[in-house]
């Protein structure tokens, strides 16, 4: 029954490693992680470099600027803040483009150089162009001669819609229109490869045309095609339906979104990598391509709005307690099960000198979040004797993580601090800059210490032979 279950999992993650659309997604996501670092801790920067509180604020922040004589920095800050809308407000373009490029590899068109073009130009034809505003008939008389028409006849307290003149709006290129994004990186690749790879709408010049001009028309086609086919849906959303396909499709994501980023839908999903892990395979690897989405859209989601009021608590805005920030503090410090906890338990209360020697290896490795010695060093795979403290270490962090959270003890996470960031300083830079983000993380981290002490001491006690043979 255990090798059954064993080798359909086994099974089931190779098919999720290799599956082209998700490995696809993993992909973008890693490729585009730079970005939203630098984006994530250029709010940072803004909050605890350049933030001065006015004179009479009774509201205090722990920034540079508050320092007297340093309040010039906050000239500064549009510095921080442009740069942070050039690497958040356009996630959904920049996955849109990435996801496109690695499934066109992941399809056989390798260096086509057209690929990313047609997925920014497939998604910007999704967009409406034009901006309406609402706003009082009482505001808008004398705003324009068309507003003025508009609101003849109106009583002042009437809304009335105005035109308010063309543009592309945030909420289609930010965290929101991020399902939108890999949708169309997705779908308007494999129409592309698919037409190209048929030959049945190439245009072929002579072979006395230059070659990069002749690839350029042999494209032309299959990218008027899916264009075309874009722009159809776009109108069907938009002038049929009455609504746009972003909308729709946040729609239909939401309940997911509800699922992925809600307390026990993102245990079972920390439950799962753990299971994959404690058979040898790289469980948030596995996993990241169905969960990345929906933790990275509540990160920046978390980011935008911390970006707008500077107070990353549950009672300042419509913040996402489980974000990306969260998992890495809460779930994956000092590595996948926690195994930071094991190596202080080894060092406090093994006997065993094998793995002391192990344990020592792994401390540089395991304080920036990298647990591959002590996982295969010890090991961790496939050990019952470790399996419940593997299992339940990141559950019970996961637990406490949120509890203090919700209570209003432990700041939002809205800094996506890079994951090999240590534990502590990774907890204050994901909060904000805030101490009660590490100390809220320390003691997470010390609850793995102790559900890992009581089967370390029992190590001890265990014949050598049996505790590697488990």
């Amino acid at each position: 029954m255990n090798e059954k279950f064993m080798n359909g999992l086994l099974t089931v993650a190779g098919k999720m490693q290799s599956n082209k659309v998700l490995s696809a997604i993993k992909d973008a996501f890693i490729d585009n992680m730079p970005i939203v670092i630098v984006g994530a801790f250029c709010t940072l920067f803004q909050w605890v470099v350049f933030h001065h509180d006015p004179a009479g604020s009774t509201t205090v922040y722990l920034s540079i600027a508050n320092i007297p004589g340093l309040a010039w920095l906050e000239n500064l800050t549009p510095i921080v803040t442009t740069a942070n809308y050039g690497c958040m407000n356009f996630m959904a373009v920049n996955v849109c483009i990435l996801v496109a490029m690695h499934f066109a590899e992941n399809l056989g068109r390798h260096g086509d150089k057209t690929v990313p073009v047609l997925a920014l130009s497939s998604l910007v034809t999704l967009m409406s162009t034009s901006i309406t505003a609402t706003a009082k008939a009482s505001d808008v008389v004398t705003a324009s001669n068309g507003a003025l028409e508009l609101a003849k006849g109106a009583a002042e307290d009437t809304q009335v819609s105005i035109a308010a003149g063309s543009g592309v709006l945030q909420s289609f290129t930010d965290a929101n229109a991020l399902f939108v994004g890999l949708l169309v990186g997705i779908l308007v690749t494999l129409l592309y490869v698919k037409l190209v790879n048929s030959g049945k709408v190439t245009i072929k010049l002579p072979d006395s045309v230059p070659p990069n001009v002749s690839a350029s028309f042999a494209v032309l086609f299959p990218v008027a095609i899916c264009i075309l086919v874009v722009a159809i849906v776009g109108f069907i959303f938009n002038n049929v339906i009455g609504t746009n396909i972003f909308k729709v499709i946040a729609t239909i994501m939401a309940p997911l979104k509800a699922i992925m980023t809600g307390l026990p839908g993102y245990l079972l999903v920390v439950f799962l990598m753990q299971l994959l892990w404690f058979f040898g395979i790289h469980g948030p690897n596995v996993m990241s391509a169905v969960t990345t989405a929906f933790m990275t859209q509540a990160s920046a989601e978390n980011l935008a709005i911390y970006n707008e009021i500077g107070k990353p608590y549950l009672s300042a805005g419509n913040y996402s307690i489980i974000c990306n920030a969260f998992g890495s503090t809460f779930f994956a410090m000092t590595g996948s099960g926690i195994t930071g906890g094991l190596i202080i338990a080894i060092l406090l209360f093994s006997k065993r000198d094998d793995y002391k020697a192990i344990a020592k290896l792994a401390i540089p490795c395991g304080i920036f979040d990298i647990n591959e010695p002590i996982i295969f060093g010890i090991p961790m795979v496939m050990n019952p004797l470790f399996a419940v403290p593997f299992f339940c270490a990141p559950l019970v962090s996961v637990i406490i993580g949120y509890v203090l959270t919700k209570i209003g003890f432990c700041p939002i996470m809205v800094v996506d601090a890079p994951w090999t960031t240590p534990p502590v300083l990774l907890g204050f830079l994901a909060s904000g800059g805030k101490l009660m983000g590490a100390l809220s993380q320390l003691i997470a981290f010390a609850s793995s210490i102790l559900l890992y002490t009581p089967f370390v001491i029992a190590a001890n006690k265990a014949p050598r032979e049996e505790v590697a043979a488990a």
